[in-house]
């Protein structure tokens, strides 16, 4: 089962969240294989509903003591761009794609985003552009993420 893993950690990220469960995103997810999406949504007040059907299951909770079994299980870390979860899915070398939110102040995050990125660890966008304009393709064994946005292409391995 091939799994997305989306977290806020312990903020709320509403756009983030209602961005990936819409049914267009959804189905664009699907698409690309994943047959799993699990959203950890925080303080969030959009709460999808979970559901499974045979070819794709949403999970969806708050909170968890550690998200250490989610990581692990994901092919795919969407994450809010907090320290702590850039570099807890980046120490488990897990393919990290970094949403702003830049409902925050001083867009604060953009600056941690832009500094991994730069260094060759992940990927970063709005959520006015994670789906709508950009497309994900993981490639599994060699754990290689292509960005493909506007005609151009980027690749990037990670450890």
């Amino acid at each position: 089962m091939k799994c997305v893993f989306v977290t806020v950690g312990t903020t709320s990220f509403d756009d983030l969240i209602a961005c990936v469960s819409a049914p267009d995103s959804l189905q664009k997810i699907e698409s690309l294989g994943y047959n799993r999406l699990i959203l950890q949504i925080g303080r969030g007040t959009v709460v999808p509903e979970p559901f499974s059907t045979e070819s794709f299951t949403l999970d969806v909770y708050r909170y968890k003591d550690s998200l250490k079994e989610d990581i692990q299980k994901a092919d795919l870390v969407i994450s809010h761009a907090g320290a702590g979860s850039c570099l807890e899915t980046l120490e488990k070398g897990k393919p990290l794609v970094v949403v702003i939110n830049e409902k925050l102040m001083n867009n604060h995050q953009l600056e941690l985003a832009k500094q991994l990125h730069k260094e060759g660890h992940l990927f970063y966008c709005t959520c006015r552009l994670i789906l709508k304009k950009c497309l994900l393709v993981v490639e599994g064994g060699d754990k290689e993420i292509l960005w493909v946005a506007g005609g151009s292409q980027l690749g990037l391995k990670f450890c």
